[in-house]
């Protein structure tokens, strides 16, 4: 396969991956999410980017109930299984597409590296989420917290690898374009 080839190739996964993430996405937030945040009058842990400790998360599985927990599993659970990898996919495609001319990989390097992690984290949180849910209402301190945390990081390398792929996407733009051969 030729530079190009790889190239377009790379590009292709990139915008696929992206289509089926932001429709994933934008399920989550206008169904999924928008009914668990209608039945309990709180957001969901997913939307909870600063944490939370014992006493809200304990609130907010009292204010789902039996129903809203349950949906929870059923429904949002499973569009968050797909959700990490494929936002993983698009940012290290993105970045790896557009960092192919880049003098230098270490941001490529960091930007798929914090893609990758925060795809972990969003799992290490669905876990936690699933394990509150099952152990309602006998759920712990450690677990409410190891959950919050997962949940924190998530939303740090996330935001951070969405802003690598924005900068290397912006020095991409500056870059001399390469010799086109006829």
């Amino acid at each position: 396969m030729t530079k190009e080839n790889s190239s377009k190739h790379v590009g292709m996964i990139a915008i696929g991956a992206a289509m089926v993430a932001a429709s994933i996405y934008f399920a989550m937030v206008s169904i999924t999410l928008a009914h668990l945040e209608v039945v309990s009058g709180q957001a969901p842990f997913d939307m909870r980017p600063f944490g939370y400790g014992p006493a809200e998360a304990a609130s907010l599985l009292d204010a789902l109930g039996m129903e809203g927990r349950q949906y929870y599993l059923k429904r949002q659970i499973p569009l968050d299984i797909l959700y990490p990898a494929l936002l993983a996919l698009t940012l290290s495609s993105t970045v790896l597409w557009f960092g192919q001319r880049l003098p230098n990989n270490r941001l490529v390097h960091l930007a798929v590296a914090l893609s990758v992690g925060s795809a972990l984290f969003d799992y290490i949180e669905n876990l936690g989420v699933v394990a509150m849910i099952w152990g309602w209402p006998d759920v712990s301190g450690p677990l409410v917290y190891a959950t919050s945390t997962a949940t924190i990081a998530k939303s740090v390398t996330t935001m951070l690898a969405v802003s690598l792929a924005l900068l290397i996407g912006f020095i991409w733009t500056r870059l001399p374009k390469a010799d086109v051969r006829v």
